[in-house]
């Protein structure tokens, strides 16, 4: 069996994963906007706690496939969709790693019962939703990449 077939598989389930887990919050994220201050920082801290161990993974789990496809593929355009959605996953992930997750960290060391005085000015729902469509779209476009890369392979 060819690299390929090893390979293609688990960066089809995990880029799915990832780009399913950041589709939800890019359409729950409008919810944010609505609620309440003090019930927006609950519920962004209850909804991280949730996301952050299975993101990462995901993510992480798609580009090393893609990578490992790369250097594995024995068609130049399934190495190119390859070294596209892992760019593309690189990409998302240094949005969520410069972006989003300080701004979740932030928001983790808050009591949504004594806020800031300043949180008003601060408050970062924007900018985090922002942001969250952002590396959505690239978490998207990297599994359409390996969609069809999967393609060439059949």
């Amino acid at each position: 069996m060819a690299w390929e077939q090893v390979l293609m598989p688990p960066a089809l389930l995990a880029g799915g994963l990832a780009a399913g887990g950041l589709a939800i919050s890019v359409l729950a994220a409008p919810l944010f906007t609505t609620l309440p201050t003090v019930m927006y920082v609950p519920v962004h801290q209850g909804l991280v706690t949730r996301f952050d161990p299975f993101m990462p993974v995901s993510l992480a789990s798609c580009l090393f496939c893609d990578a490992a496809l790369v250097l594995a593929a024995q068609g130049g355009a399934v190495r190119l969709l390859a070294a596209a959605a892992a760019l593309l996953l690189a990409c998302a992930m240094t949005v969520s790693l410069t972006k989003n997750v300080p701004i979740n960290r932030w928001l983790a060391t808050l009591d949504p019962r004594a806020l800031p005085a300043d949180f008003q000015r601060r408050d970062p729902r924007t900018r985090w939703i922002r942001w969250n469509r952002v590396r959505g779209a690239l978490a998207v476009a990297a599994l359409v990449a390996n969609v069809a890369a999967a393609a060439l392979l059949i």
